[in-house]
């Protein structure tokens, strides 16, 4: 069973009185915030004490670990309490890193104060701050310059991450600790990055396989819905979607929460007279945890789980839309004011009872677990969706329904930031969205900021809380904040300074750029809207040492500034060192000059490093018509970080272009792991598979195999028929590529008829059947009758006229006969115009079914396409003589034959009712007028005039 002590940490539960342990009393200082107490205690100054007083650049680091392996003895003694307690100070560090870098209120202590030496100078508590950060990159991607208080996260990542804790499991949750930090380090990067990715994952699937088998945190259901809900935002950050949104159904059935997004009838604007149908989210947790208050710690309850109360006194500031014609939220028909036929869309009955009866407009107040989910399916909807209205009008009510009675003032404030993101984008909206923007950047810099030494403190939008009263304490900030997407200040005031970019406030985002020292930015700022000197000029001032003014130079104004000349500015020496973004400035210089060297420079300072150098490199020579290094290129990118969809999709490109089947469909794969739903991938996946179909075999080992399909023969013990064994396999993968491609892009008629060709080529018939269904009907409205392969139709119906029986029309399950007569009546009969071959096959098939008058009828109409041809020269002379014989033998066979649906009525005496009783008649009018034409032309006797003379004569018995 796990120590209750270490999941209080988790679920929010008070560490139950009396508990005269240190481990408790630490526990208790942890959750209510007072990280000051453990960060001072003499057992985290023994960890961050060096042995010896620092002659040099003091390594923090460094000094941690061998700190670490002296005091916990490596490992060897270390027993539950000592781990925990050990453990413990690395949760409070990481814990004050995020009250001073996302949640606030700003910390009662100076961190660099208490955690390094006394004898080191400011300046050179700086360098130790500025070398912890840079120790931070990670794949030669550095992490912001001036994160504030780094030295905190450093000593929670040298407490979680040292091995010592791996040495046993006494702590059970150790594991998921380190999987928050680990994954608060990859969200400080940008971009996905290999080396946390596997470590992150390590720690998920391990706490998964525990979940698994009952063993974690059992009986307590509320730990166990937030961890659901963390490994959801993981898998949404790497792009795991489909992994997200069944971690977060599996959370909502644990947590007992009830939610559906629907329709109800209510007004939007203040002049809007007629009720319309509006976008609504019904939620409803288990139970009512809100109490007004401040909540206390938590109770159990009689089944032994943690139900905790939530305080609703304390959010943030809201502004007001204050628009002329949009209402402030959506006024919703009150249910007795519905007309009879006035209900929620669709069907009011399939929505759960307990949501049915709730009033859209006074919805109950959720459980924060439950709302950090809704907030949480608004990712999801936005990554799987386009960046259109229609997605943003589809998140907000979940946004809205959050904000509605939000129980914790974290939740209440990345509420506020999802509705500001989707308001952004609407011209009614947009002000209240960038304003909401800009007090939530001020509420959280004023929030995480020390004041000055002389008492000042930042300047804020709104007003600052007069009282403590009217902020929200540490611990409930903290609550629910690793089940937030909660972006740091830094990132919060990028996106502030993005969005004053969107709506042209350059110089206001340049200032705020400025202000953070993203110079990269400010360069991006100018080279968009055209000033590439400007930009090139500030990357080059952060990377290269300034020309020295010459004595002789003089200003004619206080503003003018010394222009180098072309030599001096070529001649100018790099920083040393360098900047801790140097590789990604180097590779914006190469974005403005369209230069390959500078992306080797990034390169090269990155030691190797920066993979983002590699990819520009591998763009630069991919639009250079340079496939083989851009492939190179694209490798080298690739090894250091394999999870960037989009370097894995152009290096398949790339061997495409040289042919390379086998790394192609390697590069191809890789990305249809990444993102199942790209559809260019597998399209380009079953590409090369047929490539290689046709290419010489080179291996017959045993091949991976797409997912859902039963597994293939083995092509090694197939003998001497390997070789057409894996051009067989490799044409079937290719098939579920494709089938899988055309699922992802309905509508897409290129892929539709690509699996079209390859389902012909095994052949697997059914496949055939829906494809060419799919392509008639995209291609249909502008094409015609051309979208129609015929000559795969044909051998379609080739087929099911000599395997497939009548009999099994009748039968309710869908066959291929099914498919095959529907295809033909439904899609290609009323688009037949002029293509005599279609109305034959339709014949064939009519005949098939028994029906002579049908098929007779088809060949007549057959004759009549290749007779117009002639008259307007579209067919050959040779095409006129053959359809004639043709049709004479259709009259011929059929004439004679009982027709359809009028047979005898088994009376004595009953009439025999013909096909065609005038066929004799019939079949010497159509040879009289193609040998009348012959012969006005000057026909006779050329080609098979003889077979109509034949004809003609075989008419006469």
């Amino acid at each position: 069973m796990p120590h209750p002590l270490e999941w209080n940490l988790i679920s929010g539960a008070d560490v139950p009185d009396p508990q005269p342990s240190s481990t408790a009393e630490l526990v208790s200082s942890v959750q209510t915030g007072d990280f000051a107490h453990i960060l001072k205690a003499p057992f985290t100054q023994s960890l961050v004490t060096p042995q010896s007083p620092p002659t040099e650049v003091f390594d923090f680091l460094k000094s941690l670990r061998e700190r670490i392996d002296v005091v916990i003895g490596n490992g060897k003694e270390a027993g539950y309490e000592k781990k925990l307690e050990f453990i413990l100070v690395g949760i409070a560090a990481l814990n004050a890193f995020i009250q001073s870098n996302v949640t606030g209120p700003p910390l009662t202590f100076r961190p660099e104060e208490i955690l390094l030496p006394r004898a080191l100078r400011r300046s050179e508590r700086k360098d130790v701050s500025d070398k912890v950060i840079r120790e931070l990159a990670v794949e030669g991607e550095a992490a912001y310059h001036l994160i504030p208080h780094a030295l905190l996260f450093a000593l929670a990542k040298g407490i979680l991450s040292h091995p010592v804790l791996d040495t046993g499991e006494e702590v059970e949750s150790m594991r998921w600790w380190r999987l928050r930090m680990n994954f608060l380090h990859q969200r400080m990067l940008e971009g996905e990055k290999t080396a946390l990715h596997d470590v992150v994952y390590k720690d998920v699937d391990y706490l998964v396989a525990k979940l698994q088998r009952g063993d974690f945190a059992p009986g307590m259901k509320w730990v166990q819905a937030r961890f659901l809900i963390e490994k959801a935002q993981v898998d949404t950050y790497f792009g795991y979607e489909k992994a997200a949104r069944e971690g977060l159904e599996r959370a909502a059935r644990v947590t007992g929460l009830q939610y559906a997004i629907t329709g109800v009838l209510g007004k939007r604007t203040k002049y809007q007279e007629r009720d319309i149908s509006q976008l609504v989210v019904l939620a409803r947790s288990k139970e009512d945890f809100v109490k007004s208050g401040v909540k206390n710690g938590g109770e159990k309850n009689g089944s032994g789980e943690v139900e905790v109360e939530v305080a609703g006194g304390t959010k943030p500031k809201t502004l007001d839309l204050n628009d002329d014609t949009l209402l402030e939220t959506i006024s919703f028909t009150k249910k007795e004011n519905m007309s009879s036929t006035a209900v929620i869309v669709d069907d009011e009955t399939k929505l759960p009872e307990v949501l049915r009866k709730l009033d859209p407009g006074e919805q109950p107040p959720l459980h924060p677990l439950d709302s950090t989910i809704l907030l949480l399916l608004t990712e999801t909807i936005k990554n799987n969706n386009p960046a259109t209205g229609i997605t943003r009008e589809q998140m907000a009510p979940y946004a809205e329904r959050v904000l509605k009675h939000s129980t914790n003032w974290e939740v209440y404030t990345i509420g506020l930031l999802v509705r500001c993101r989707i308001e952004g984008y609407k011209s009614r909206t947009a002000e209240r969205g960038l304003l909401q923007l800009q007090a939530l950047v001020d509420q959280v810099i004023a929030e995480t900021t020390l004041p000055s030494e002389n008492g000042s403190a930042p300047k804020t939008f709104l007003p600052r809380p007069k009282t403590e009263e009217e902020s929200a304490p540490v611990r409930e900030r903290l609550e629910y904040v690793y089940q937030l997407p909660a972006p740091t200040r830094w990132e919060l005031e990028a996106e502030l300074a993005n969005r004053w970019v969107s709506i042209g406030g350059l110089k206001t985002a340049l200032e705020i750029y400025e202000r953070l020292e993203m110079w990269a930015e400010v360069a991006l700022c100018y080279a968009a809207i055209g000033k590439e000197d400007k930009a090139r000029k500030i990357v080059r001032n952060q990377l290269l040492h300034p020309v020295p003014t010459p004595a002789s130079w003089t200003p004619e104004s206080e503003d003018d500034e010394y222009k180098p000349t072309q030599m001096e500015e070529a001649a100018r020496l790099q920083i040393y060192p360098q900047p801790n973004n140097a590789p990604r400035l180097w590779s914006i210089l190469g974005d403005i000059d369209n230069d390959p060297v500078w992306y080797e420079m990034a390169w090269e300072v990155s030691n190797h490093r920066y993979a983002r150098a590699k990819r520009s490199l591998g763009r630069y020579w991919y639009n250079q018509k340079e496939p083989l290094k851009a492939a190179e290129a694209y490798t080298a990118s690739l090894n250091i970080n394999q999870l960037n969809k989009e370097s894995w999709f152009l290096l398949g490109c790339c061997r495409l272009e040289l042919e390379d089947w086998e790394g192609g469909e390697y590069a191809f794969r890789k990305v249809t792991v990444l993102d199942e739903e790209d559809a260019e991938a597998w399209s380009n996946l079953a590409s090369c598979l047929l490539r290689r179909a046709s290419a010489p075999v080179t291996s017959t080992s045993t091949r991976e195999l797409l997912d859902d399909e039963e597994e293939l023969v083995d092509s090694s013990l197939t003998g001497e028929n390997d070789e057409w064994t894996d051009v067989k396999r490799n044409r079937q993968d290719a098939l579920k590529a494709l089938k899988k491609a055309s699922s992802l892009k309905y509508d897409n008629w290129r892929i539709w008829e690509n699996t079209l060709i390859v389902a012909a080529s095994i052949p697997a018939y059914t496949d055939v059947a829906l494809a060419m269904n799919r392509v008639i009907s995209i291609r249909a409205p502008t094409a015609g009758e051309s979208c129609i392969d015929v000559e795969i139709l044909s051998r379609l119906i080739q087929h099911v006229l000599t395997s497939c029986n009548p009999e099994d029309l009748i039968e309710p399950r869908s066959t291929l006969s099914k498919l095959t007569i529907t295809l033909m009546e439904d899609q290609v009969l009323p688009l037949i115009t002029k293509d005599a071959r279609l109305w034959r096959l339709m014949a064939r098939l009519a005949l098939w079914r028994k029906r002579p008058k049908e098929a007779l009828e088809c060949h007549e109409r057959a004759f009549r396409c290749i007779s117009r041809g002639w008259e307007v020269g579209e067919v050959k002379w040779e095409e006129v003589m053959e359809a004639t014989v043709e049709m004479v033998d259709a009259y011929q066979g059929l004439g004679e034959m009982e027709r359809e649906g009028l047979a005898n009525t088994g009376k004595e005496g009953a009439e025999k009712v013909m096909v065609a009783k005038d066929w004799r008649f019939k079949a010497r009018s159509a040879l009289r007028k193609t040998m009348g034409w012959g012969r006005k032309e000057g026909k006779e006797g050329e080609g098979a005039w003889d077979r109509l003379e034949e004809a003609q004569e075989g008419l006469k018995a």
